[in-house]
């Protein structure tokens, strides 16, 4: 449960809170979900699965874990690359990922001191902007935001990541069935329901077909190392298949359960459902500030924002320190110290990107953008192709079907879907983003 829970939680992030309902209601609905489970079920699970096992079999960090098994398959150690893109991606992710976890932090505080209330869209607008211009209070969100992440991953794993899970997650539940709660009784939750549930098949086109292939590729953490470094902590008693599917099923309830708690809202309130990562900073906000309660919903949700955060970003620090754990003579604190303080610091130069180095461009793009760009455009995509071709063509595959615990039907499923269609999908996300 702790397993499960952790990997949930990893999946469980900023995105699932506004981008999986926007999508949902933007691209037809209920047709939209059952496009995205199909491809959750021919790309992502095949590319869990694979990075748990190539974790479990090495029981090291992603890159040693990667150089074994190569080495042990008569493989050329290049194979390591694989996890070496996939922990970098973490460790870069991580530090422009923290700056918006400070940034839900902060919307906690203010959300409970009543900041919002009275509030226009004009004004909310306006303070979010304010807020992005003062470096130094992004600062003190980003270092207290990344402090939390670094004092749990610091306690090790089963009395940080395992604790941590099983007490943050059951509260994001918690959280959202009050909030859901709320939501059907503005008198929106049919128009809410509407929106995320009624099919639409006449939106369903190339452009839908990709966010679906997209989404059921990032929102498992594919491609970070996160997952390999996971399955070094399991013992063969963990059927990895049943707990696949178990980590989808909550991702994707949690998802939708956010766009219940979400949508009914702004439809009572006369708001844009549409509006993007704005939907979280400026329109739940002036939402909150101008109904009855507003002030502990907002924090609730503000609340339910940081822990989703959370548990992301002790999932982005693991692979980190567990690479210097086990290649330094560090301890698992002096590791979790170097790996997050380094992180931090690179962070300080994200933030600075929305004031004090607004202008500094490379590539056109500024620090906290490019970092967005490189990792999920051309790291993620790699690093998951990787993990799956390897697990795939280069593994025994006798002892692959053994230890999936298939037969011959399902080990067949299993050969399809991870030698020919995932690959095949994550090729496709990778040439469109190109």
């Amino acid at each position: 449960m702790g397993f499960v829970l952790a990997a949930t939680g990893s999946a469980v992030g900023l995105g699932n809170i506004w981008k999986f309902p926007y999508m949902v209601g933007q691209s037809g609905g209920a047709a939209f979900v059952l496009v995205y489970l199909v491809c959750i079920a021919l790309i992502g699970v095949p590319i869990l699965v694979a990075e748990w096992m190539i974790g479990r079999r090495g029981q090291k960090n992603p890159i040693n874990t990667m150089a074994q098994l190569a080495r042990e398959h008569g493989h050329h150690r290049s194979w390591a690359l694989v996890g070496g893109i996939g922990v970098l991606a973490a460790f870069l992710i991580l530090s422009f990922y923290s700056v918006i976890g400070g940034w839900s932090l902060a919307y906690v505080r203010d959300a409970l001191t009543g900041s919002f209330t009275g509030l226009d869209k004009g004004a909310i607008g306006a303070a979010f902007e304010g807020f992005l211009a003062r470096p130094l209070e992004l600062f003190g969100w980003h270092s207290l935001f990344m402090a939390l992440t670094i004092a749990i991953v610091a306690m090790g794993v089963s009395k940080g990541l395992e604790r941590g899970s099983k007490l943050l997650m059951p509260a994001l539940g918690l959280i959202l069935i009050v909030l859901v709660g709320y939501g059907a009784t503005t008198g929106s939750f049919g128009a809410a329901a509407s929106y995320l549930f009624n099919p639409d098949w006449s939106k369903l086109d190339g452009t839908v077909l990709l966010a679906a292939l997209g989404h059921a590729f990032f929102t498992l953490s594919l491609g970070m190392g996160i997952m390999m470094a996971y399955g070094s902590y399991l013992g063969e008693e963990v059927n990895l298949l049943r707990a696949a599917r178990t980590v989808v099923l909550m991702d994707t309830i949690f998802a939708l359960c956010a766009g219940m708690a979400i949508f009914p809202i702004v439809f009572a309130n006369g708001l844009d459902p549409a509006a993007g990562p704005g939907l979280v900073f400026v329109t739940l906000p002036l939402a909150f500030g101008n109904i009855s309660g507003g002030l502990v919903l907002g924090t609730l949700f503000f609340l339910l924002l940081s822990f989703a955060a959370l548990t992301s970003s002790i999932s982005l620090l693991e692979p980190v320190v567990e690479l210097l754990e086990e290649r330094t003579a560090l301890t698992r604190v002096g590791a979790t110290l170097v790996a997050g303080v380094t992180i931090w610091a690179l962070g300080i130069s994200a933030l600075l990107s929305f004031n004090l180095w607004s202008e500094v461009k490379l590539a056109g793009l500024n620090i906290f953008d490019l970092l967005d760009y490189l990792t999920s455009k051309f790291m993620l995509p790699l690093a998951g192709l990787g993990a799956i071709v390897f697990a795939a063509w280069k593994l025994e595959q006798t002892s692959v079907k053994r230890e999936l615990r298939l037969g011959d039907t399902g080990f067949a499923i299993w050969t399809l879907l991870s030698r020919y269609i995932a690959p095949i999908g994550v090729l496709y996300v990778f040439w469109n983003n190109l």
